[in-house]
């Protein structure tokens, strides 16, 4: 039987769902990959998601379309996490990895755009 984890890390794209202080919703499509039983992603330092993530690593995720606005499959729950820059590196190669040419370009242009500490990696445990 497939993991809740591996079959959302086997999707082209999630949503990621993270939560402001009063609870309001804030849905983001994204990529993701597995690594060692997490979905792992990365994203700019400053963008809301990482802001909201430090207030509360409450996140849910589901299966989507590219524009995040068609979803499928279970909601799945779960702690996010940010990672050391260390484990940002390894999210940054798992994410290349599995989307090929187009991620190790993105992985590229992403890099020529700044310092390595301007992004940050992001670890989900979901649950269950």
């Amino acid at each position: 039987m497939t993991s809740e984890t591996d079959r959302l890390a086997a999707e082209r794209y999630v949503v990621l769902t993270t939560f402001r202080r009063d609870g309001r919703a804030v849905p983001t499509p994204i990529w993701v990959a597995g690594r060692d039983g997490e979905l792992v992603l990365w994203s700019a330092r400053d963008t809301g998601k990482v802001k909201r993530i430090r207030n509360s690593g409450r996140v849910e995720v589901q299966a989507c379309d590219v524009r995040g606005q068609k979803t499928h499959g279970a909601k799945v729950s779960g702690q996010a996490r940010l990672l050391d820059a260390t484990e940002t590196e390894l999210a940054r190669r798992a994410i290349a990895r599995k989307y090929g040419i187009v991620g190790r370009v993105t992985m590229f242009f992403s890099k020529l755009r700044g310092p390595e500490d301007r992004t940050v990696g992001i670890a989900i445990s979901v649950d269950g």
